[in-house]
């Protein structure tokens, strides 16, 4: 298999061949779904931050009405799919679905369905973005929650990518500044970060976390803020987080140029240095 192309999958105990059919035509997280997943950075061999995932997707799970997955068994999963793929860069993707159910949106029947996988990655670079004419819904039932179900992101970034942007960004109902198809954002303003609270709607990213807590403890002023979407829109500095990026500058808001922000690089530099050294924060 070539390079570009290899995965490991984990499936029901055991490491699987890719190719092979593993999940039942019946699995909700097919037919409707529900189901939730994690995506986090395996640097040298470690997956980062895999506690804070586990938690989060027993969060989600929960706001999905699932079972929770047993956290060894996916912290084993991941080990065994981390030691078969070595210590190249990759992205591993943890699934948990509501298992078989009926062909309609009553509860799912179970077990749940546990599937980890690894995956190469590119290496992050600046990113330009495009702010979509569709809005997130901050009161959904499933706002804040990292689900499977990514229709919707993967129209907003394919409308993103015909205009030359590499992310799409969201405005909640509100035309509040929410977030990305699968990032954070951050706009550096009047010598500090700003990035929309969880109220927005926004997910409660990984790396999100991470990086305001470190920007903290190394004297960066941080700090979430309710902010119109024309803070972005008109902003000078602005960057994104996420697991598999870190921290990157936004170069560019609708075909506005911008440049990287001072702030951003210095944060961006703290994340790359200590994220190797503290792979379980």
């Amino acid at each position: 298999m070539a390079q570009e192309n290899r995965v490991i999958v984990w499936f029901d105990g055991a490491l699987r061949d890719p190719e092979t059919p593993l999940v039942r035509v019946t699995d909700h997280g097919l037919t409707v779904g529900d189901g939730v997943f994690e995506a986090c950075e395996l640097l040298r061999g470690v997956p980062f931050a895999l506690t804070r995932h586990i938690d989060r997707l027993e969060r989600s799970a929960r706001g999905l009405g699932l079972p929770v997955p047993d956290r060894d068994v996916v912290r084993g999963a991941v080990t065994e799919v981390a030691a078969a793929w070595g210590t190249e860069l990759a992205r591993i993707r943890i699934l948990w679905t509501a298992g078989p159910g009926p062909l309609g949106s009553d509860a799912a029947w179970g077990p749940g369905t546990l599937v980890v996988a690894a995956g190469p990655t590119g290496t992050p670079g600046a990113v330009r973005v495009a702010v979509v004419p569709w809005v997130r819904n901050e009161r959904s039932p499933i706002a804040g929650l990292k689900t499977i179900s990514y229709a919707e992101n993967v129209r907003a970034l394919a409308w993103a990518h015909e205009r030359g942007a590499d992310e799409a960004i969201f405005a909640n109902t509100r035309g509040e500044l929410c977030e990305g198809t699968g990032t954070n954002v951050f706009v550096e303003r009047d010598g500090a970060l700003l990035t929309p609270p969880l109220s927005s709607g926004c997910l409660a990213g990984v790396t999100r976390a991470v990086v305001l807590e470190w920007a903290r403890e190394e004297g960066i002023d941080v700090h979430e803020e309710v902010m119109d979407i024309a803070e972005l829109t008109g902003a000078e500095h602005a960057a994104l987080t996420s697991s598999t990026r870190g921290m990157v500058p936004v170069v560019a808001v609708d075909g506005r140029d911008l440049t990287p922000g001072p702030l951003t690089q210095r944060v961006a530099e703290v994340y790359a240095r200590r994220h190797v050294l503290t792979p379980d924060p």
